[in-house]
This record gives C-alpha cells, structure tokens and sequence, in this order.
C-alpha cells in the first residue's frame, strides 16, 4: 500500500482512539445527571426540565463520537451465518466490498448532518420543550461524530484491502 494511506490510518486510527477513550467516560456524566434527577425527585420532591433532555443529549454524544472507535475495535454488531467460517483474507475481501454500502450511508448522513447543522445555526432552531435549549451545539457534536465514522471506515476499507492482498497496514 501507498505511503500516504499507512499514514491515513495511522492517524485516522490515532484520534478516534483517543476520542474513543475520552467519550467512554461520558457514560458517568450521564449517570450522574441521571442520579441527580432521582435524588432532587425522590428526596426533595423537585423536578428539573432539563434532566432528560441532557441525558439524552449526552447519550448522543456518547455512541455518535465513539462510533468510530467501536468500529476500530472490530465490537460493532455483525449477522454471523458464514462468517466465521470463511478464512481471514475471505473475510477481508466481504468486508472491503461491503464497507462502500457503509461509506455511503455515512457520505449521505453526514451531507444531512451538516445540512441540518447549518440549519440549526443559522436559523438558531431550539428544541420543541419546556426547556427549549438550543440545537445547534449537538449538531455539531453528531456531525462531528459521523465525520470521525465516516473517518474511519476508509482506514478499515484499506486494511481490508491490504489484508485481503496478504499485506499489513500496521
């Protein structure tokens, strides 16, 4: 493989990693929100409108910006009837061959993503509730997120591709 692709996926591999690690720990920002909803509800019989709709923010948050990560870590969801019983370079091949499918649900969420971004930017559309905060940040956050996807299943095309030729990228 080409010297400016072992150093795409080096780097592309590099940052969702670390983004990865980061994002993971969001998973106890939102437990606490959530903590904090069921302690001021059931202690003290208050109950705020912005709770759920942080938490929920930050779980979009949480699985969006670590997409790309999942992906690296090969932990994602696949339909195992064949699978794994084919060889590592057959794999390969399935896998680089279905990743255009995958490559263009991300081309195509993310041209929305953005679309939708510069919408809520523009236009500084706010959620439809009580609380009524504005969208935009989480937009960004999602369409990030898809970008960093998107990112990275280029760098796991081209590994599949190098492994399905017999070679190694890393």
């Amino acid at each position: 493989m080409p010297k400016f692709i072992k150093l795409y996926v080096k780097y592309v591999d590099a940052v969702n990693l670390k983004i990865g690690r980061a994002v993971m720990y969001m998973i106890f920002v939102m437990m606490a929100v959530l903590l904090f909803s069921s302690i001021t509800r059931g202690v003290f019989g208050v109950s705020f409108l912005w709770i759920v709709e942080v938490a929920q923010m930050l779980l979009a948050a949480y699985y969006l910006l670590g997409g790309g990560y999942s992906m690296q870590l090969d932990s994602h969801v696949r339909m195992d009837l064949l699978y794994s019983r084919w060889s590592p370079r057959t794999r390969a091949r399935v896998d680089a061959a279905t990743s255009a499918f995958l490559i263009f649900y991300l081309v195509v969420l993310l041209i929305g993503g953005i679309s939708s971004t510069e919408y809520a930017i523009q236009y500084n559309q706010k959620n439809y509730s009580a609380w009524a905060p504005p969208l935009a940040p989480i937009k960004i956050v999602m369409t990030t997120g898809i970008a960093l996807m998107l990112l990275q299943a280029f760098s796991m095309f081209f590994k599949d591709l190098a492994k399905a030729k017999g070679e190694s990228l890393t």
